[in-house]
């Protein structure tokens, strides 16, 4: 298994913050994060499309066990699912942006393919 990044946070704050930034990404499409971050939330989202794809009982309870948001979950299994029906993974694509000007971290915008 691979290791995953701890991005400088306990265990719980890590999972409550991918659970949100997942959330967001699946609701608008498109969210503005740092490099690291959008590489763990990929992950993430394309686990949340596969379950959609299954679009069976059990899949949808476990999207809702992750997803914060009901009305994402029905967007992911009515309307998302159907979008990549004939895709393989991949359904995310990230864009480096540069350097934030605060901190100088490496930001990137994550978005649905």
């Amino acid at each position: 298994m691979a290791s995953r990044r701890k991005l400088g946070k306990a265990t719980a704050h890590r999972k409550a913050m991918l659970r949100g930034l997942t959330t967001e990404l699946l609701k608008h499409g498109k969210i503005e994060t740092t490099v690291p971050k959008a590489k763990e939330v990929r992950r993430l989202a394309d686990q949340m499309i596969t379950l959609g794809k299954r679009g069976d009982l059990h899949a949808r309870r476990q999207a809702l066990a992750f997803i914060y948001d009901e009305t994402v979950v029905k967007k992911l299994f009515d309307e998302t699912a159907d979008q990549y029906k004939d895709r393989n993974g991949g359904y995310t694509r990230i864009y480096k942006l540069g350097p934030r000007r605060g901190d100088s971290a490496e930001m990137a915008i994550i978005e649905l393919v």
